[in-house]
């Protein structure tokens, strides 16, 4: 009998994950801030999708054309769903690498993403994708592609086989996957209780374990129990590659590019004295102890000038998508923990706070006076959309356009959520991608459109449909048993909603 997942994990659901990385709309900041030139990008791939989550809200988002395959077809059929329901016409298949890749249906693409996939797929797979890359991206075109990576695997690696082998050999057939999974982490547990000479050498496994207990068992079945699992070096990656015609651009993980938060100026200073470019990447990786990378990579790159750079960058359009107050001036990189600069970042997210679009040319001029040079804005933009307060904002005729799409999407998304919190994400035609709603707000919004127009009167609509299905809000690892206290708990979170997220919702074109 031909084994069709090819080892696989495929009896168990992918979570629904959005991932903000896929979105096209991204590539611009990062590579204008690498001085490289972006393509614009009609049509778009991706490979692996999962339950189709991401690839459905880019295509509603932007009107990109968009094909991709994932071979589950019970993930295929969910996305497929998505794609009937939003009416853009993305081409969402369940086709293996290889049949996908050999179709003769498809056209060349300016944007081809994977996520993940690639650390948990066998050689012949990568070769088929590699071959599909070169054949099928265009010249200029982008290629984004995320990867387990050495050396931050390297410590636990060996603790990953094991677990593996205990799920396959003790774990109790037809207990399922997921109760093959608890057993293997429980073994784990009591295999370090006797501290072994290997937990001695890494100390951090411990903690580790207890971070991998504490995650969604199905998010678990996909990362560490497929057959195939092989964090790669950075120069493996560009081996294999390298057929493909492609070249490394710069990273999709806009932290990535702000080395104060990620090497020491000694560290710093050891790379700028190395002079191949890619062999720097490597060296990079060991000292940050890289356990995943993104990374974007080009067919041909072409450098702009310092004159069109800074017109491109001017013109950039960023918007801020959460409250002002909620944006903390921290921000977390490969050294801790650091600090904004409140002198810097304050006027610049002040200048936001309206949560109306703007480039950054205008933001220039905003912050006339108030001693932040342009080359600080860039730097704050980088740093604000990757830690999630900002986003990039497309042409106004695009958003016109596709928000009857996203308007369709998140109608049926929002509907969903009366029977469960599994989504919680809507797509916006402002930043052409996701955006996180939680359950409740959707359900807010769900009340909003059905007229409701109080936070009150949604609360009362909330607890409807809660009651109805027996639900109850768990608040603190407490169940809240009586009617009164649910429907006081929704009442604060209508009241919040309305007064901190649903003007910056509407800003963004969701609500």
């Amino acid at each position: 009998m031909t084994d069709w997942t090819s080892g696989y994990v495929a009896d168990i659901g992918y979570t629904f994950g959005y991932y903000t990385e896929l979105n096209p709309l991204r590539v611009k900041l990062a590579f204008l801030n690498a001085g490289l030139v972006a393509p614009e990008v009609g049509t778009a791939c991706e490979l692996g999708f999962g339950q189709g989550l991401s690839a459905n809200m880019h295509a509603a988002a932007t009107l990109t054309q968009w094909h991709g395959t994932d071979f589950n077809p019970a993930q295929a059929g969910f996305a497929q769903e998505l794609a009937a329901v939003a009416g853009v016409g993305a081409r969402l298949h369940d086709d293996a690498f290889a049949d996908f890749c050999a179709r003769t249906d498809l056209p060349d693409f300016d944007y081809i993403g994977l996520h993940g996939i690639w650390s948990w797929i066998s050689d012949a797979n990568r070769a088929v994708i590699t071959d599909f890359i070169g054949r099928k991206l265009k010249v200029g075109g982008v290629l984004y592609i995320s990867y387990n990576t050495q050396p931050g695997w390297a410590a636990f690696a060996p603790m990953r086989h094991l677990m593996t082998e205990h799920a396959e050999i003790i774990g109790a057939l037809g207990h399922g996957l997921v109760s093959r999974i608890g057993g293997a982490l429980d073994f784990t547990e009591k295999l370090l209780a006797t501290n072994p000479a290997y937990a001695r050498a890494n100390p951090q496994i411990a903690d580790r374990i207890k971070t991998v207990k504490a995650q969604n068992p199905h998010y678990l079945a996909h990362e560490y129990f497929n057959r195939d699992w092989e964090p790669m070096h950075f120069a493996t990656m560009a081996d294999w590659l390298a057929p493909a015609k492609v070249g490394f651009a710069c990273s999709a993980h806009y932290l990535d590019h702000i080395d104060a938060v990620n090497l020491t100026a000694e560290q710093q200073q050891f790379l700028k004295d190395i002079p191949d470019v890619m062999f720097r990447e490597s060296v990079r990786d060991f000292m940050v102890n890289q356990q995943f990378r993104r990374d974007y990579w080009v067919k041909g790159a072409r450098r702009l000038s310092p004159l069109e750079r800074a017109e491109a960058l001017r013109a950039l359009r960023v918007v801020l998508v959460a409250p002002r107050a909620d944006v903390s001036l921290k921000v977390a990189g490969a050294l801790g923990e650091a600090d904004m600069t409140e002198a810097v970042y304050a006027p610049i997210l002040d200048a936001l706070a309206d949560h109306k679009p703007k480039t950054l040319g205008q933001l220039e001029q905003a912050l006339q006076g108030k001693n932040v040079s342009f080359d600080q804005l860039v730097q704050a933009a980088l740093v604000l959309t990757g830690a999630g307060h900002v986003a990039a904002v497309q042409e106004d005729a695009l958003m016109a356009r596709a928000k009857k799409h996203t308007d369709k999407l998140n109608a049926h998304l929002m509907a969903k959520a009366r029977g469960s919190a599994d989504i919680a994400y809507l797509a916006s035609p402002v930043t052409g991608g996701g955006v996180t709603v939680g359950r409740f707000p959707q359900l807010f919004l769900l009340a909003l459109g059905l007229g409701k127009k109080q936070p009150a009167d949604w609360a009362q609509t909330v607890w409807q449909i809660l009651s109805a299905q027996g639900q109850r809000i768990v608040m603190e690892g407490k169940t809240l048993e009586s009617a009164d206290d649910n429907l006081a708990e929704l009442n604060r979170q209508a009241t919040e909603f309305h007064e901190r997220h649903l003007p910056i919702l509407k800003s963004l074109g969701i609500a």
